[in-house]
């Protein structure tokens, strides 16, 4: 299968995330990539149904939480479900995880550097933490793709106000992890609309005098 095949796919659902005591009104990205036969799926987002309609009867090689905050993964496991495939998330961010679903556990943990077969392709995790400890982002060299999470946004950093979040921590994460990829690099976020790596890193000098 050559790389020409592979489509990315956005679903855009809207829910609410909870931390802290605070809840808020939120739209997310939901990204499903590969061909006509299988796929994976990123960060399956307040509504299954909607995004299994997306899938379309393909096989889900893999369920990819890029961390664990609730409205990312309150709906994973109804998800899972549905489609009959493996939730990963990477373990720093398994107590996360725990608060919305006790006594449980995803079904694997995601490794820095693993990668993921799909369509002809490979996704690779990359462990970016400073949003959450256990953020990960995912690059599709061969698309030329990033899918960064709630780490890097159009106009920068993702939040880091509330629990388990560290700002210094996500600046070195983008600086040295994200800011290095190509400049063509398209980043397909958690919220709102794409960006590029070369949009975003002559940005980096005020995102830290700004602190947030």
């Amino acid at each position: 299968m050559s790389k020409d095949s592979v489509s990315i796919d956005r679903v855009i659902t809207s829910g609410t995330f909870s931390l802290d005591g605070g809840t808020w009104d939120v739209d997310n990205n939901v990204w499903i990539i590969g061909d006509d036969t299988e796929c994976v799926v990123i960060d399956p987002a307040h509504d299954p149904a909607a995004i299994a309609q997306t899938v379309n009867g393909r096989t889900v090689k893999a369920i990819l939480l890029t961390h664990g905050h609730d409205d990312h993964i309150r709906f994973a496991g109804e998800f899972r479900d549905l489609v009959k495939a493996p939730i990963h998330l990477h373990r720093e961010d398994w107590m996360l995880w725990q608060a919305v679903f006790p006594d449980t556990d995803p079904d694997h943990a995601i490794d820095d550097g693993q990668e993921f077969a799909v369509a002809g392709t490979t996704l690779r995790a990359i462990h970016t933490p400073g949003h959450s400890p256990g953020s990960v982002s995912f690059h599709l060299p061969d698309e030329g793709t990033l899918f960064s999470g709630d780490t890097l946004f159009n106009g920068g950093p993702g939040a880091t106000g509330r629990s388990y979040s560290d700002f210094p921590t996500i600046i070195e994460s983008i600086r040295t992890r994200l800011l290095t990829l190509p400049g063509e690099t398209v980043v397909r976020t958690g919220h709102g609309d794409s960006t590029t790596i070369a949009d975003e890193a002559p940005h980096l000098d005020e995102w830290i005098a700004r602190g947030h």
